[in-house]
């Protein structure tokens, strides 16, 4: 099965940071699947990068499901708090929560960085644009995914596990996935469903602006970590039909309070990336 594995129609999702890049992917992928998407973010103008939640919103319109733009900043409680409200009264459920939203282009000044040379300030731009505010929207979103027995699915990395870009990177993603662990014990009785998905190399917007090669080859070299093909990378749907198969499957919950590659997901529920590939770079 190359695309969706179950529609969706009737389901409502959240997905946080969806102007662009793995956000966009997924929310693109619930609303083909038939979902109501609200999707979020700070971008309502193309910038250096392309893409606004309202782009999103209108491809989500585009390929069948119903698309909602949120402008937010996710350090904002107070305007979080607001989405979830909107939502109930909007929908009246919350069937998908995906904890997507991260400062990438910020992160990018220090991959590959020893700690030394990273300030202490990117320890706060990492930790409180891709820990605490996926704890926020968990906190806001609960309420309504304990009605539904939901799915809270939080994007995090390999980084969890083994060294990637930098210190920083690397305590981040682990204390989400504990967040994911920790989330799902004390969700146990409820029905949700609480996941990690780490996705490999994505060729997001951001990559997208390194140039080919004299041979054609569009390559990224990440310092320390190795030289990687742009072109084996995965697409951003590919994590958003990872997404779409966890919330379509009735038995999730086996799953919860763990992390998951999007590739091993493939194999197992039986869906590709939009070119027929299961990519594997990561």
């Amino acid at each position: 099965m190359s695309g969706i594995p179950a529609e969706l129609d009737g389901r409502v999702a959240v997905v946080t940071g969806a102007s662009r890049g793995i956000g966009k992917g997924i929310a693109l992928e619930l609303g083909a699947a038939g979902a109501t998407v609200y999707v979020t973010g700070r971008s309502v103008t193309a910038g250096r990068l392309p893409g606004t939640v309202h782009d999103t919103a209108i491809q989500i319109d585009e390929l069948g499901g119903t698309g909602i733009p949120y402008i937010c900043d996710h350090r904002d409680d107070d305007a979080v708090a607001r989405l979830f409200d909107m939502v109930r009264s909007e929908q009246g459920r919350l069937d998908v929560l995906v904890n997507n939203v991260y400062n990438s282009p910020a992160a990018a000044r220090w991959l590959g960085k020893p700690f030394w040379e990273v300030p202490p300030s990117a320890w706060d731009e990492t930790f409180d644009v891709g820990v605490r505010s996926h704890y926020a929207a968990g906190v806001f979103a609960a309420p309504l995914l304990r009605e539904s027995g939901g799915l809270i699915v939080n994007i995090s990395s390999p980084g969890a596990e083994r060294y990637m870009h930098n210190a920083v990177y690397g305590v981040a993603k682990t204390a989400l996935d504990r967040l994911t662990a920790d989330m799902a014990h004390e969700l146990t009785d409820s029905g949700v469903t609480v996941v990690s998905l780490w996705p490999g190399i994505v060729d997001t917007e951001l990559l997208q602006m390194i140039p080919a090669d004299a041979e054609g080859k569009r390559q990224v070299t990440l310092p320390g970590e190795g030289t990687f093909d742009l072109n084996a990378a995965e697409t951003p749907r590919f994590p958003g039909r990872a997404v779409a198969a966890l919330a379509a499957d009735p038995d999730r919950k086996r799953r919860t309070g763990r992390a998951f590659r999007v590739a091993d997901l493939a194999e197992e529920y039986g869906f590709t990336d939009v070119d027929g590939r299961v990519p594997r770079a990561e």
